[in-house]
């Protein structure tokens, strides 16, 4: 009935393995989603749980990854603009699809249609499990081919708050990869970057797979020292161990001095997006929470509209484009829009609810540049680019 499936399964390494249909889809006793099919138990979603059967390994360490948590948006403001502001169905749809919903079983091989079908990489099984092994590797060929190609992560990481694919397809990694894409050997079952390909990393090669000095992982969170997602960026648990255990991938094509000037550059990208907006602008939004002028409820003011933006899009493309080396990402689609936000909506929009509550923020060095004059904010700076001509009272910069 489902040629399209079986046909995935006999070109599958499983079917090489003599891994049959039974194999995965033979019911746990406390799976509750099964249903008898001739005779037998069959389990209707195949969990990590199933998969662990042959892959303990991988399923442990994907378990305790922030992947298999993703459906914990669940509840955040991003699932109040989905559920609620926008309506049910655009995040039965969208987010959903991404992070996972709670999977509800209705008998007889059924499910209600507003949790199923999904493949979120955080889904919550009806057995109790998290996640969809699916989500990377695919039904029903389970590909580590599809698993290491990054137009797969592309499928959720993408777009105005996330745009990781549209950073790599910029960046030079990105660039190398789709100009060598046949030296690459994604189907290869021992794929260790230096060793069987060389060309160009993929998401796969710095944040999972394998190096001559340590193993693959299902953990993609094993090798990220900062989270980039909330408003302020800090570090995570263990982050010396974790930027040690990236580096070490870096170092299979570039020296360590590069490597070291890179993470320097990239936290001083940290420091002016923590320093000079993310924090004055948190702080500014507590005054005003504290001060009465905004209810509790969740953007139904405009400057929570805005202040989101702020952090939830522009912020994170700046950080997200400086991490992975996507220049267009840091500056146009990143700082510049931050700075933008801040300076033409934010702050105005905070003044207007509350007289004075940003003036310690612009009084700040790092904002000073606001009460200068074009001339002054440059002149310290001159260069072929950036100038102050003798002959005009105007600054290169801003052009009477």
């Amino acid at each position: 009935m489902t040629p399209g499936i079986v046909k995935q399964w006999k070109e599958s390494a499983h079917a090489k393995a003599g891994v049959d249909c039974y194999s995965c889809h033979k019911a746990d006793p406390k799976d509750p989603a099964t249903f008898d099919h001739y005779g037998q138990k069959i389990a209707v979603i195949v969990t990590p749980n199933y998969c662990g059967g042959c892959h303990a390994k991988e399923e442990d360490q994907f378990e305790k990854s922030h992947h298999a948590l993703a459906a914990k948006f669940i509840g955040s403001l991003d699932n109040t603009l989905g559920e609620i502001v926008e309506g049910g169905p655009a995040a039965v749809n969208g987010c959903r699809q991404c992070h996972g919903s709670e999977v509800k079983y209705l008998g007889d091989g059924k499910f209600d249609p507003d949790t199923w079908p999904n493949s979120g990489i955080g889904r919550v099984n009806p057995d109790g499990s998290r996640g969809s092994c699916a989500a990377c590797h695919g039904r029903h060929g389970f590909s580590s081919a599809v698993a290491r190609d990054p137009e797969n992560c592309g499928k959720c990481h993408l777009g105005p708050d996330h745009p990781q694919i549209e950073i790599y397809n910029e960046s030079k990694h990105g660039i190398q990869y789709h100009a060598n894409k046949d030296k690459m050997h994604l189907d290869s079952k021992s794929w260790v970057v230096g060793k069987d390909y060389s060309a160009a990393p993929t998401c796969a090669t710095c944040h999972m797979s394998a190096t001559s000095n340590q193993p693959a992982t299902h953990d993609v969170g094993d090798r990220i020292s900062y989270t980039l997602r909330p408003a302020i960026t800090i570090h995570l648990d263990n982050w010396e161990k974790k930027r040690a255990a990236m580096q070490d991938v870096c170092s299979n094509c570039h020296a360590s001095g590069w490597v070291e000037n890179f993470y320097k550059q990239y936290e001083g990208t940290i420091t002016l997006y923590n320093e000079k907006f993310a924090k004055p602008a948190k702080s500014i939004m507590d005054k005003l929470y504290a001060a009465g002028k905004l209810t509790p409820t969740p953007f139904d003011e405009k400057i929570e509209w805005t202040y989101y933006e702020l952090w939830h899009h522009a912020g994170r493309r700046a950080r997200m484009g400086t991490s992975m080396m996507g220049p267009d990402y840091t500056q146009w689609h990143g700082f510049f829009e931050v700075a933008q936000i801040f300076y033409t909506e934010f702050i105005p929009e905070a003044e207007r609810l509350l007289p004075g509550v940003t003036t310690d923020v612009m009084n700040s060095d790092y904002h000073k540049w606001t009460k200068a004059s074009p001339r002054s904010s440059c002149s310290s700076k001159s260069t072929s680019t950036r100038s102050v001509t003798s002959s005009s009272s105007a600054c290169a910069c801003f052009p009477a």
